[in-house]
């Protein structure tokens, strides 16, 4: 959806996304209350959360080392000098009646992210900045009738706000942006990103141009909290704003939200420009003074991150790049595989990737459970290819062997043994079925001799069946052409 089709001609979208980012640490950014998801309203909230007054901000070491980690995970300018400044603005679930972020020196500067694409292609889009800041509390509108409740267990919790270039151009970019930075966030372990949860939500900033003139007038649609909804609030707003400017209308720059239920957007108030909100560097914080050798020390400690684990992957395994990127999308599956491949030396790497996410994604995805609980772990897949390979079993009998893995935690060879599933690999054994089978069916054995070269796959099929899938198929073909040539 890179370009639009309206009444009057091509379209382009241009879409900058804000994520906002909670940062993983036991306790908030100015205060020690503890930040766990879940607890009993207004349980997780100390007297500065609250605002009370003479409470001072206390800063928290761990909110700033997750919030630089995260920038050199972003490959981004780390800014040693960094100021805290005052966002004012009323709302019921704001206490202190300003935010306290970041705004004209941001600890962290411009970077890049890379995004894979579905067709196999990458773009990289530039990150603008990373700042930090409060995230505020929570308004609860179903709890009564006439009135809201207000729940501060999230105020004063670390956000992490990552806003992007305009560099993207479809709602296919915003999956991939919204997946890629997740990825990132997770391996790092600076953010737990899971939206449902409220711990990654974004603003999709969209407007549409004619290809090739300046940027039109944006919106900005706030607080979406999944991919899938993100990618459908783009294509709504794109198509919305085309139709007004076709229509003779214009575009209104202001905030929009997003309308599950129905999949569209609408207007919430006129956008603010930064000086609506009275910016200042907040009196009780000094600035955040950062040491070169300390964000060293954090760079050489970071892991091996999504993009590099890819092209490893590709390299070391002659895997595809889809193959490669849907393996290191979480950081668990990667570990999972490679620990698959290693553990038996000499075992084929496409072959353990297909059985990662073609079984084992299966059965997780139907169980609805993490691949660290899996009852089939690395080693005792491992131990299935192992036996694959050496021709103890097929590969369709090794299907039945890892269900029956996956429901009795036992491993493969124990499964083989116990339920005599060993594929017959004996010539003397195959040969005998072969020959019942050429006297029984001298009709398919005339079809062959005259040129039907199928007929030899239905002769397979049936030493398959009166072997019970045990053959060795590569063995019955070899046989069977010697004794039907």
């Amino acid at each position: 959806m890179s370009m639009i089709q309206g009444k009057t001609g091509e379209w382009e979208v241009v879409i900058g996304l804000e994520v906002h980012a909670q940062v993983i640490a036991e306790s908030k950014l100015f205060s020690g209350a503890a930040t766990a998801f879940g607890a009993e309203p207004n349980t997780q909230v100390s007297l500065v959360d609250a605002a009370m007054p003479g409470m001072l901000p206390v800063l928290n070491e761990k909110s700033i080392e997750q919030a630089v980690k995260t920038g050199l995970g972003l490959n981004a300018k780390i800014n040693l000098n960094s100021v805290f400044e005052r966002k004012n603005y009323f709302y019921p679930d704001l206490p202190q009646g300003y935010q306290i972020s970041q705004y004209l020196e941001p600890i962290v500067g411009e970077g890049a992210l890379t995004l894979d694409l579905p067709d196999g292609s990458v773009k990289e889009v530039g990150i603008e900045r990373l700042h930090l800041e409060q995230d505020a509390g929570k308004s609860l509108h179903d709890q009564h009738p006439s009135q809201t409740y207000i729940d501060l267990n999230r105020s004063g919790v670390t956000l992490m706000e990552i806003v992007s270039k305009p560099d993207m151009r479809s709602a296919e970019e915003v999956g991939a942006y919204l997946e890629k930075l997740r990825s990132v966030l997770r391996y790092l372990g600076t953010c737990t990103g899971n939206m449902e949860e409220g711990s990654m939500r974004c603003d999709v900033n969209v407007s549409v141009r004619r290809p090739g003139e300046d940027l039109g007038t944006r919106t900005e649609t706030k607080n979406v909290n999944s991919i899938r909804f993100a990618k459908l609030a783009v294509e709504h707003e794109a198509k919305r704003q085309v139709a007004a400017i076709e229509d003779g209308g214009e575009v209104v720059q202001e905030t929009r939200l997003f309308d599950p239920n129905k999949g569209t957007t609408r207007a919430m108030r006129g956008k603010e420009e930064a000086h609506d909100y009275r910016y200042f560097p907040d009196p009780d914080l000094l600035p955040v003074v950062l040491d070169a050798g300390w964000v060293a020390e954090l760079k050489r400690g970071l892991p091996e991150l999504p993009d590099a684990k890819k092209t490893r992957f590709i390299a070391d395994f002659g895997l595809s790049a889809y193959d490669a990127g849907v393996l290191v999308a979480e950081r668990e599956t990667a570990a999972y595989f490679e620990s698959a491949v290693a553990g038996g030396g000499a075992r084929d790497a496409k072959q353990a990737a297909n059985w990662v996410t073609g079984a084992l994604f299966g059965a997780l995805n139907r169980e609805g459970v993490e691949i660290g609980a899996s009852p089939v772990d690395a080693d005792k897949l491992g131990g299935l290819l192992d036996l694959i390979q050496d021709g103890t079993i097929s590969g369709r009998i090794a299907k039945d062997v890892f269900d029956a893995m996956w429901e009795s935690g036992k491993d493969a060879a124990a499964i083989v043994e116990e339920k005599g599933l060993k594929q017959i690999s004996d010539s003397g054994a195959i040969e005998a079925m072969l020959d019942q089978v050429i006297a029984d069916n001298p009709g398919q054995v005339e079809q062959f001799k005259s040129g039907n070269e199928k007929v030899l796959g239905w002769f397979v099929g049936q030493i398959m069946k009166a072997s019970q899938g045990k053959a060795n198929p590569a063995m019955v073909n070899q046989l069977l052409r010697k004794k039907l040539g």
